[in-house]
């Protein structure tokens, strides 16, 4: 087998199982999270992802559980109307991922 084929192969096999391992989580579940203290309030996580974009507005949000780490993913447009896919930690507010939308 070709090296190029293993590479793709291998990468193709690490998709899967990262996707095996991540689940969104519906709005109950994310309800019992937060109120049990398990995540941060959610007007806590869209501050600390607006302070990175100010004057931009939050157009999607989204909760999942990777790996048992609650992940909040945010889609925001900023004032010149770039796009943005910020990850958070949903537990602690770390912006984990920060860059401008293919």
């Amino acid at each position: 087998m070709k090296l190029t084929t293993l590479i793709i192969a291998s990468v193709t096999l690490t998709s899967l199982a990262v996707a095996a391992n991540a689940r969104d989580l519906g709005p109950d579940e994310a309800l019992k999270l937060r109120d049990s203290g398990s995540i941060q309030a959610f007007e806590k996580l869209n501050e600390t992802a607006l302070a990175k974009h100010p004057g931009g507005v939050i157009r999607e949000t989204e909760l999942e559980n990777e790996w048992g780490r609650y992940i909040y993913q945010l889609e925001v447009v900023d004032a010149q109307g770039v796009e943005w896919d910020l990850e958070l930690d949903a537990a602690t507010g770390e912006v984990l991922k920060d860059h401008q939308d293919d």
